[in-house]
């Protein structure tokens, strides 16, 4: 423990450092830097974590040798979707639908001069009903849309794991597999839907990295029109859909039946995250190959992934 905390505060330090020679914090979040170190520890964490070098209670150790069934409210996604398009074309018709398009107009330039304050112009614009999305809008046509640059990191999971033979071995069996298909397992790391939570997609996807995969990794907020379009531009093995907002049967559901569409019957799907395990078996239904949920060891999960990769391809043949 005192090693551990030893090397903490040394990240601590070097990290603050860091921020000092960028020119203070804000310079330093601009660049990602900050952001970068918080999965650089977060993959250093789960692998302690999978190693049981850091104890979780209930998830690495002391387990119950049956869990509870937790009752999980499930909530139609497409019916409350359906919905709140059916609220906002309401809202349109009984506005007065000229004001709000002025009110807008005042707010777009505001925001293309910076002279007047934005805040007070999209309160008032709220008042005659313009929606969150139409002031959204009108601000992005005068500034453009952010769009957060995609960084992996590297050999951070994998130096926890420098004298562990079953990490060698999932290593051995990932090289093996280079050699029999002529190229790495490939797999794209996706987030689907409004699930803003990737820094447990960018953990897999240095892990996997480390373990000899080939990875990509998506955007933020895609579409499962997207998704496929961006592995099948990739030739990836795998789609690895990650879920942390409970959007994963219908988003699932979308994905499968764009692969359908694009006739892709050689690519594997996996879903990660926090799922259910009453929702399994549906996901299953779907074609999903491969369910990880909270606790799932790394490299476990890695050799079954391989496995269905291969069985795929046997098929494929």
């Amino acid at each position: 423990m005192e090693s551990l905390t030893n090397a903490l505060i040394q990240e601590a330090r070097q990290t603050l450092q860091e921020v000092e020679e960028l020119g203070g914090m804000t310079k330093a979040v601009a660049s990602g830097m900050p952001k970068q170190r918080i999965e650089e520890a977060a993959a250093r964490r789960q692998a302690r974590i999978d190693q049981g070098k850091e104890v979780i209670v209930g998830v690495n150790k002391y387990r119950l040798e049956q869990e509870e069934r937790v009752e999980v409210r499930d909530i139609d996604n497409s019916a409350v979707r359906e919905a709140q398009i059916h609220r906002l074309n309401q809202v349109r018709q009984n506005r007065d639908n000229t004001a709000v398009q002025v009110s807008l107009n005042r707010l777009r330039e505001a925001a293309a001069s910076g002279q007047d304050n934005l805040l007070a112009l999209s309160i008032e614009a709220v008042r005659i009903r313009a929606t969150v999305g139409e002031i959204s809008d009108a601000m992005e046509q005068a500034w453009g849309r952010y769009n957060a640059p995609i960084r992996s990191i590297a050999g951070v999971y994998g130096s926890e794991y420098a004298e562990d033979s079953d990490f060698a071995d999932v290593r051995e069996e990932i090289n093996q597999f280079a050699v029999d298909e002529g190229r790495r397992p490939r797999i794209m790391v996706a987030k689907m839907g409004q699930d803003g939570h990737d820094r447990g997609a960018k953990v897999i996807s240095t892990a996997f990295a480390d373990l000899g995969f080939d990875v990509d990794i998506g955007p933020l907020f895609q579409t499962p029109e997207e998704v496929v379009r961006q592995a099948i531009e990739n030739d990836v093995h795998v789609i690895g859909i990650s879920s942390q907002a409970a959007g994963h049967k219908t988003l699932v559901q979308q994905l499968m039946q764009v692969l359908l569409a694009e006739k892709v019957d050689d690519m594997v799907v996996v879903v990660g995250g926090v799922i259910p395990p009453q929702d399994y078996e549906y996901l299953y239904q779907q074609g999903v190959a491969c369910i990880f949920g909270p606790g799932t060891k790394i490299p476990q999960a890695a050799r079954e992934v391989l496995s269905a990769v291969r069985e795929r391809t046997k098929v494929a043949a």
